[in-house]
């Protein structure tokens, strides 16, 4: 049995070292108690990690009931975010350790989803399943009639970071989106029966793709002196499958999927260092919706990555400038060339609820900053 490759076995035991905080309202005694050292694995979510330390707090902690959530720099994190995500988009310039800081009072339930700790994320982790399987399959068959013991394990194996246990479960759902082969002929977003006997273990042309863009006003030299996101209306979200078209002879890459994604940013001469965009009036600018108001009720309702229809035109508007610069695309913390075969980042970059998550940085030209505010 395939138990993965070596670049999935470097996702799989990344970790990021945390150094969080008790916020100082929560503070019942003196001394203050030094922050907690933790490593925080990158494909794991932050509530998973709160059993390791509350026992680190919990003697000056007020009365009350626990109500745990994390801050980074005065904005709260999303707890449904996996946790390398988070700090691929949020660290522009990675902050090792990373300070964050924990509540275990005060949930801004204006801010957030509620949570209830490890069953809230394991509900929203196959409620993402079931999504992604519905893009790539068409159903979500597999998924839902997983035995309760695979269910189980399958959580365990993610929960604990055991790749082999999480390979040997999933390989049931039948969930593979591209060969081994990077140069996969694939046209329509389902295959044939004959096509998929000749293309081997390749069944469709769909990946399931959750794109956040932040966007940096600033003309900076250096990202790290970006100003840091203080609101989630900052950042744009787009939840969309990925359709695979490739030529024979020619690789489907990056680049082409990134353009896929945010057509306004490209044109047929693109190069890594400037995209002139143009204006997005197509079809497909109505699955755009801000990361603020997409909710774990959204990702149980839409799909094939098709969201309902928003109202909200800021986000629409927001991606139409006349110029701008991508600054930097992240991926699992690599920051991958655009000419990359897209079926190498699939296969070897995907979280676990088979979802790939890329963090791209935009820079947009000063006339266009008060569009991005409206």
């Amino acid at each position: 049995m395939d138990f993965g490759t070596q670049a999935q076995k470097h996702v799989w035991e990344g970790a990021i070292p945390l150094q969080i905080h008790l916020h100082e309202s929560e503070v019942t005694t003196l001394p203050p108690p030094p922050p907690a050292l933790i490593l925080g694995p990158r494909i794991g979510y932050l509530p998973l990690l709160v059993p390791l330390i509350k026992p680190h707090f919990s003697n000056t902690l007020p009365p009350g009931v626990d109500t745990v959530w994390f801050e980074y720099k005065g904005l709260p994190l999303k707890w449904y975010i996996p946790t390398g995500v988070l700090f691929d988009l949020l660290c522009l310039e990675p902050e090792r350790p990373w300070n964050l800081t924990v509540h275990f009072r005060g949930y801004p339930a204006n801010l957030l989803s509620p949570c209830e700790g490890e069953d809230s994320v394991k509900g929203s982790f196959n409620n993402s399943l079931k999504e992604a399987a519905y893009v790539i399959n068409g159903n979500c068959k597999n998924v839902m009639n997983m035995s309760q013991s695979d269910q189980v394990d399958l959580w365990r194996s993610v929960v604990n970071g055991n790749m082999e246990g999480y390979l040997r479960i999933s390989s049931k759902l039948k969930l593979g989106i591209i060969g081994e082969e990077h140069k996969i002929k694939l046209t329509q977003p389902r295959q044939s029966k004959d096509e998929t006997d000749i293309a081997g273990p390749s069944r469709t042309g769909r990946v399931p793709v959750r794109l956040y863009v932040q966007n940096i006003m600033e003309d900076l030299d250096e990202l790290e002196d970006a100003s840091p996101v203080n609101s989630w209306d900052n950042i744009l979200y787009i939840n969309r499958p990925v359709v695979i078209h490739e030529e024979e002879g020619m690789d489907f890459t990056l680049h082409d999927a990134i353009k896929t994604l945010l057509p306004e940013f490209f044109t047929d001469e693109l190069t890594d260092e400037q995209i002139t965009a143009i204006d997005p009036e197509d079809e497909q600018s109505n699955t755009e919706t801000n990361l603020s108001h997409c909710n774990e009720e959204n990702a149980r309702s839409r799909k094939s990555g098709e969201a309902e229809e928003t109202s909200d035109k800021r986000n629409q508007e927001s991606c139409s400038p006349n110029k701008a610069e991508i600054k930097l695309i992240r991926v699992q913390g690599i920051e991958p060339k655009l000419e990359i075969p897209f079926s190498w980042v699939v296969n070897n970059l995907m979280n676990p609820e088979h979802f790939l998550h890329i963090c791209v940085v935009v820079k947009l030209p000063p006339d266009q900053v008060n569009r991005m505010m409206m």
